[in-house]
């Protein structure tokens, strides 16, 4: 079982034209079937959930690796994390600039060091260790995940400059593979126009990324000091271990918690029996999964 999502946010069908919302999903698709194919093959979730968001980092459509948005000062600082549900060891990176794909950045720390989260030359070196690809800054900025060029650049935070609506967008996946190991990752270019230094959920444990065998992995998308602040992916697995909430009653009550506080976003999850769970406050979440069916779902908005 698999399911992906590419970012929450202001999407809406009023401002996304339809070849727009056909164009991403069609991506969508294609990056879900690559990974669950992997899965009915009998590759590890560890396998398949990596490889989806290196997909996704690899496009320019979601705000993660080559769409990052970029800072305050024009710059890219993209963070990922990465959990094995079987062992409970993680790991993630924060403030990469240069890294082709943060999310084996991530997987590194967690299987090359004995840390969990390293900071922007630390994390490169580990990933320059490990033999992962590294790209200059023009590969990051010259197309953002609108193919559009030359965000505002200014010397440090401009508070006249109001965050990008798609401030959002982060790509993650949860899995379930056929010997029953859960494996979630998350991967951003954080917000646009964020301060330099500003670090999300989104390589925080617990925060935005859990994964724990019998129970469940998350993955969540949003406003990430709110996601921080309520240990939003462990919450999701402590309502269900000790309520004995189900994953959709779990998400949902999380939801509705954020919501309150007036953050938004997104959060999908896969319990330990392969039940899927996604669900958004925003006006739409890329996001993909099988149906009862047995179809690929490629969804944008409440459809």
């Amino acid at each position: 079982m698999l399911v992906i999502h590419g970012g929450a946010g202001s999407m809406s069908p009023e401002n996304m034209s339809a070849e727009k919302q056909q164009i991403v999903r069609e991506v969508l698709t294609k990056i879900f079937d690559a990974g669950y194919q992997m899965l009915e093959s009998g590759a590890s979730a560890m396998d398949a959930v990596e490889t989806v968001v290196k997909l996704m980092e690899d496009s320019p459509h979601f705000n993660a690796g080559r769409g990052s948005v970029t800072n305050a000062a024009g710059k890219i600082e993209m963070d990922a994390a990465f959990m094995d549900g079987k062992t409970g060891l993680a790991g993630a990176v924060a403030g990469v600039k240069r890294i082709k794909n943060p999310v084996s950045a991530a997987r590194a720390v967690m299987e090359r060091t004995p840390h969990v989260l390293m900071l922007g030359e630390g994390a490169e070196m580990v990933a320059r260790e490990a033999g992962l690809e590294f790209k200059s800054s023009a590969y990051f900025l010259n197309k953002t995940k609108d193919g559009e060029k030359g965000q505002k650049i200014t010397d440090g935070w401009d508070p006249s400059y109001e965050l990008s609506p798609h401030k959002y967008g982060t790509v993650g996946a949860v899995a379930l593979d056929k010997n029953g190991n859960l494996c979630a990752a998350t991967s951003t270019g954080g917000m646009q126009n964020k301060r330099i230094g500003r670090v999300g959920d989104s390589p925080i444990i617990g925060a935005s990324t859990y994964a724990r065998n019998g129970l469940v992995a998350v993955s969540t998308t949003g406003h990430g000091e709110f996601f921080i602040r309520n240990a939003v992916a462990f919450d999701i697995a402590a309502l269900m271990d000790y309520k004995g909430l189900t994953v959709e009653e779990a998400v949902k009550t999380v939801l509705a918690k954020l919501d309150k506080q007036g953050a938004q976003g997104g959060i999908i999850a896969i319990d330990g029996q392969g039940r899927p769970a996604a669900f958004f406050n925003t006006r739409g979440m890329y996001r993909a999964f099988k149906d009862a069916s047995g179809k690929t779902r490629a969804l944008i908005f409440n459809d």
